[in-house]
């Protein structure tokens, strides 16, 4: 058996007796903690007091006992509002109210009892805030009000992470991530590391993927409750990220009903024109946003069954200035007589054909041999003739490939002479659901469904020309499903299990415009182009070769190809035991990430071309020729001209186990200590089209030495 299959073999089997055992398969906490001390109006500790919190949104009671040290400690807690109650013969009744219980926070509330009757009673309305105090991370939650209320260009609840000190966001990062790179969403530098490198997690599951760490899920901003951005000093529970670590907790329904419904709009009579749409004589660009949804929840059955469900739509149409340059009419034709410096001065086309020294031409003199004078002739008028251009750029022409300028543009070259406010923009369409279920006093389960699907629209760059041809980007697309079943079980009023398992899976495809077009019948390449998609693996993945032309830039139309299917399985194992003043806690984070993979930038193949053909000298060309000049007559400065690029099939077994305790060594000092191992594994390309370096894996070239 090969020592992939064995590492496989071993990783479920380990997985599988965590789940035969009710072993949690929780990812990273979200849960909260309430922790406390029960003393006497002396300051002396109250041992064996009935301490009962409560959940007010959905009415569920945990009890507990305090200790020989009067402590008491309740775990796993979903964030949310709670009440903590305490009672002892001899004493009145204690409460406190309006607990607010964060995302992996851990809230100390000291009760002190007051001598008299339990039929009196004690109700703390006022108290100092509540602070983080039980562990040294550095953190800052974003809370309910704020997620639910600031106002966001977007809606995209991930741009709250800025509000945190520590937090660098980077580009396009802000806003919408829909009609963006899809590597915007989680661009952000947290805590001195390296940006899209963090960890983000939704309900304790991450949403990162295996393709670049991407965040390939942005929940809406209805969807959820709070988060946590942690910066420094974690715990022993967390790793495998450079950074930091963003929380986020999913909306539960409670015992009440709630629900919303919203439309937000933003459009171009709204809007002022940009500074070069009025230089330029154009009316106002294109702008039209429109995000709209509703969400509902509260109780199936009162205490006992909760729902949340939501969805948002996303619309926007943006006009964003583009100035290029394209070819002139005369130069379409060959005729450069108009090619001219920023001095007015023409810029002189020379023959190649006629260098010196070669295709049967005088050998160089002494001057031309020291590029004091010209090697070339130059074509008379500056004008290429019709029979020298070649067939492929005639094509390239008619097919159209560039539209006609629409400005003056720039002296110097033509350069910068179409302008347009071209239509961008994108759709996106996003679904909540969640469920929870109080079984039982000791049994808690919730599960959650999130699908989100985005789609870049294509940009229509140039006027009369087919929109496949002409869009500046290569639109994508992508649909990401995530997942997550969890089952908190409490043993006894000490111990406490909590299952979950994960599941997401991103689908993403970038597909150009000019993909599946008959190269040879429709641009007069040999009918080999037609053949280039079955080098890469990929049936019909030829697009049309990326012209690159410089001296000066003319504009090019992507051609970029990517294809992705990312599936990641987590399982994370937890047990948390209270044993006086140590909570200790156990876990591991296991995980399968497979990526299914393919891109290729230029599927159809790349000609550059520059103005080294077309110069005085080629050796010294100084401000002479054009590379649209050298395109026309087909001369690529290209020493490779197609990039071949299979489609690879990666997994990679991830595990990390971890133990921290968490010891109150006083009711004024807490001490923190874990240890995590991680085995970060090692990528196994099914077809063995990519190489990593795997340590357990023999050498067959040594065997026997």
């Amino acid at each position: 058996m090969s020592s992939r299959n064995l590492f496989s073999r071993k990783f479920w089997i380990i997985a599988s007796l965590a789940a035969l055992v009710s072993i949690p398969l929780a990812g990273q906490s979200f849960y909260g903690t309430v922790v406390g001390t029960v003393i006497d109006p002396s300051g002396s500790a109250i041992a064996g007091a009935i301490v009962t919190l409560t959940n007010n949104g959905t009415s569920q009671k945990l009890v507990a006992q305090s200790g020989a040290d009067g402590g008491y400690r309740f775990v796993n807690l979903v964030p949310g509002n709670y009440k903590v109650e305490v009672e002892d013969t001899g004493f009145k009744h204690y409460t406190r109210d309006a607990i607010n219980v964060q995302v992996d926070a851990v809230v100390r509330i000291e009760a002190t009892m007051e001598v008299g009757e339990q039929t009196q009673s004690v109700e703390v309305t006022a108290a100092t805030p509540l602070l983080q105090t039980e562990n040294a991370s550095l953190s800052q939650v974003v809370g309910s009000r704020m997620v639910q209320e600031l106002p966001l260009n977007g809606r995209n609840v991930l741009n709250l992470v800025s509000l945190v000190p520590g937090v660098v966001p980077q580009g396009l990062s802000d806003g919408s991530p829909t009609g963006k790179n899809v590597f915007a969403a989680g661009n952000y530098q947290i805590g001195g590391g390296t940006a899209n490198q963090s960890a983000t997690y939704y309900d304790g599951v991450p949403v990162n993927i295996t393709y670049g760490n991407l965040t390939a899920l942005n929940p809406t901003q209805d969807a959820v409750a709070e988060f946590r951005v942690q910066t420094n000093n974690n715990t022993a529970e967390y790793g495998r990220y450079t950074g930091g670590v963003i929380n986020l907790v999913s909306k539960a329904g409670t015992n009440g009903f709630h629900g919303s419904a919203y439309e937000f709009l933003r459009n171009r009579e709204l809007n002022a024109a940009s500074f070069f749409s009025n230089r330029n004589g154009l009316p106002k660009a294109a702008f039209t946003q429109n995000q709209f949804g509703g969400n509902i929840n509260g109780p199936i059955k009162k205490d006992k069954i909760f729902f949340f469900g939501g969805y948002e739509g996303y619309r926007s149409r943006q006009g964003v200035p583009f100035n290029l340059t394209v070819p002139t009419p005369a130069m379409l034709t060959g005729d450069f007589s108009g090619f001219v410096n920023g001095a007015g001065v023409q810029i002189p086309i020379y023959d190649p054909l006629t260098q010196c020294g070669a295709y049967g031409n005088p050998v160089c003199t002494a001057a031309q041999a020291a590029g004091t004078v010209p090697q070339r002739v130059q074509f008379p008028g500056n004008k290429i003739p019709s029979d020298r251009i070649n067939p492929v750029a005639k094509k390239y022409i008619a097919f159209p490939y560039w539209g006609l300028p629409n400005v003056a543009g720039q002296q110097s070259g033509n350069i910068l002479n179409y302008f347009t406010n071209a239509r961008t923009g994108g759709n996106n369409d996003q679904l909540n659901f969640r469920g929870d279920y109080q079984v039982n006093e000791k049994q808690r389960v919730f599960a959650r469904y999130t699908r989100l699907q985005s789609s870049n629209l294509q940009v229509p760059l140039y006027d009369k020309v087919p929109l496949y041809t002409s869009d500046p980007y290569s639109p994508e697309n992508y649909v990401t499903t995530h997942a997550v079943l969890a089952d908190t079980y409490i043993l006894n009023s000490t111990t406490v299990f909590d299952m979950r398992a994960g599941f997401m899976y991103w689908d993403y495809d970038r597909r150009p415009g000019t993909q599946g077009i008959d190269i040879p019948g429709k641009l007069g390449f040999p009918a080999y182009f037609g053949q280039i998609g079955n080098l890469n693996g990929v049936e019909g993945s030829q697009t049309i070769p990326i012209l690159q032309i410089s001296s000066p830039t003319v504009n090019q139309v992507a051609t970029g190809r990517i294809v992705g299917f990312d599936t990641t399985y987590t399982l994370a194992p937890t047990l948390n035991v209270v044993k006086g003043r140590h909570s200790i806690k156990f876990g591991a984070d296991l995980r399968r990430n497979s990526l299914n993979y393919y891109q290729n930038n230029a599927s159809g193949g790349r000609f550059s071309f520059d103005n080294l053909f077309t110069s005085r000298n080629a050796l010294n060309p100084g401000a002479t020729g054009a590379g649209y000049a050298s395109f026309l007559l087909g001369l690529s400065t290209n020493a490779s001209n197609v990039q071949i690029s299979p489609f690879t099939y990666t997994t990679i077994y991830y595990q990390g186990y971890f133990v921290s305790d968490t010891w109150q060594a006083t009711n004024k000092l807490t001490v923190t200590a874990g240890l995590r191992w991680e085995i970060p594994g090692s990528y196994v390309e099914r077809y063995d089209r990519q190489a990593t370096f795997n340590p357990t894996e023999p050498n067959p070239a040594l065997t026997g030495v």
